[in-house]
């Protein structure tokens, strides 16, 4: 009734939506987005969080196929060695996040993927880096998040030995995000010459307009701008095709007719 017509769900791991219930990981969640994607005037729903152990095929599925639901998966990765992941209390690893990966993109090749990386954990080894970095290099994701371990009271890692000193994270740290910018920008740059249904949220003027597809969550991962269009109003989805790319984010074409 406000004019949104996108919803962000929004939550620390929305995989756990309904355990409380009695339901299991993502059960409900499944129920959830096609219920809201099909409320009167919401044209796009996406979720953030997801957890990769609790990323099941249904779920999958829900995200990828659903009329009106984004096909764009936030998975909390936060890196790619095993036994780093284990230190974490964390699941998974570089071969199992990759399958992942594979499962979602034989579902929607177009996805939307992103996820945060945290180096300089204690116990983190140079073998533990090389293989996150290569993780990387194969994953292809659209937007790499880097962070750098930091000490906080009241957290189990706060009492682990094996810490790293300040410069070798802060190395870390820059030598990943470099990496990370060089692999956004490709992905962006396989993206070019594809379909994107962009909605429109800022007139700039001059023909020109900015919006964000569906792979693109708000503010954190990159925009549209969209040209060759004539009387777009924000809120308003568009077809284009996007034809460069500056980084993350794209040009895109409004494609005749729309």
């Amino acid at each position: 009734e406000q004019g949104a017509r996108e919803l962000y769900l929004v939550s620390e791991n929305s995989t756990s939506y309904g355990k409380d219930l009695g339901q299991g990981a993502g059960r409900a969640l499944e129920e959830l987005l096609p219920r809201l994607a099909g409320i009167d005037g919401i044209r796009r729903v996406r979720v953030s969080y997801l957890q990769p152990a609790e990323t099941r095929p249904d779920l999958v599925k829900v995200i990828a196929s659903t009329a009106g639901v984004a096909p764009y998966f936030d998975l909390s990765f936060q890196h790619a060695s095993g036994p780093l992941l284990r230190r974490m209390r964390r699941f998974g690893d570089a071969r199992r996040f990759l399958d992942l990966l594979e499962r979602i993109r034989e579902r929607a090749p177009e996805a939307g993927i992103r996820s945060n990386f945290i180096v300089g954990f204690p116990g983190e080894t140079e073998e533990d880096f090389a293989e996150l970095k290569g993780f990387l290099e194969e994953a292809r994701l659209d937007v790499i998040g880097v962070f750098g371990y930091s000490d906080e009271e009241g957290t189990e890692a706060y009492g682990f030995p094996d810490k790293l000193d300040q410069d070798t994270i802060d190395e870390r740290v820059a030598e990943l995000s470099a990496l990370a910018d060089e692999l956004m920008a490709q992905r962006a740059e396989e993206r070019i010459g594809t379909e994107l249904e962009i909605l429109i949220e800022e007139d700039l003027g001059d023909g020109g307009y900015e919006g964000r597809a569906a792979h693109q969550g708000p503010e954190v991962d990159g925009t549209v701008t969209v040209q060759g269009g004539s009387g777009l109003r924000p809120g308003q989805i568009v077809q284009a095709v996007a034809v460069g790319s500056e980084g993350v984010d794209l040009v895109a074409r409004v494609k005749a007719g729309t």
